[in-house]
């Protein structure tokens, strides 16, 4: 006689039902205090209930050398706070791509509103992510300034083609009740940090002779 198993289903990181909450994705490698004051400053000024931050198992479009459970591990220490929640959903998932996981998202959390986050310096390469057109059309965006990047968040492809849909940064905190396409950009005090300088800051001193 076989024996049937309840059907597992997908736990998200926290409560949902009526918040409106916050997606960043990225590889963390390592997650930094750049990561943390781009949080901070879209919780802030989209009055946001809650940030959940999605560690990619990997990055078609950046590669990276350190383990998915020691990027995730990392990011736990320094990203989780209070409403900031760190989730391996994505890894757990086998997904890969950030338009499924928006997708699954909404599925999972129908009465949730979702808000995806995003460097400026991610904005560059936007229009290189897999069906970023449709991601653009599935949740609001909000883009905040980074070093380096806010000359030229205008000139992406992106910003071109979403132009008319864009919100005046004094009314992000409708942003999330806005039907997609909906975004805005949101200058602040710059940090510094990135995780390019990280790394290359850490194998110089594996290197360097004790």
């Amino acid at each position: 006689m076989s024996k049937h198993h309840a059907p597992v289903f997908p736990r998200l990181p926290g409560p949902s039902a009526g918040l409106t909450i916050g997606v960043m994705g990225g590889t963390f490698d390592p997650p930094h205090s750049g990561h943390a004051h781009i949080i901070d400053v879209a919780r802030q000024r989209l009055g946001l209930d809650a940030v959940w931050v999605f560690p990619a198992a990997s990055n078609p479009l950046k590669r990276t050398h350190t383990a998915f459970v020691d990027r995730f591990a990392a990011a736990q220490r320094r990203l989780s706070g209070p409403r900031t929640l760190v989730t391996s959903l994505e890894s757990d998932l086998g997904l890969i791509y950030t338009v499924d996981l928006l997708r699954r998202l909404k599925k999972l959390a129908p009465h949730a509103k979702f808000v995806w986050i995003m460097g400026a310096d991610s904005l560059a390469s936007f229009d290189k992510w897999r069906q970023w057109r449709s991601i653009a059309r599935l949740v609001p965006i909000v883009v905040i300034s980074r070093p380096g990047a806010t000359a030229s968040v205008g000139l992406s492809r992106f910003a071109r083609m979403f132009g008319d849909y864009r919100l005046h940064a004094s009314d992000a905190r409708t942003l999330a009740r806005h039907k997609a396409p909906a975004w805005t950009y949101i200058t602040a005090p710059f940090d510094q940090t990135s995780s390019t300088d990280l790394r290359a800051m850490m194998q110089m001193n594996s290197v360097m002779p004790v």
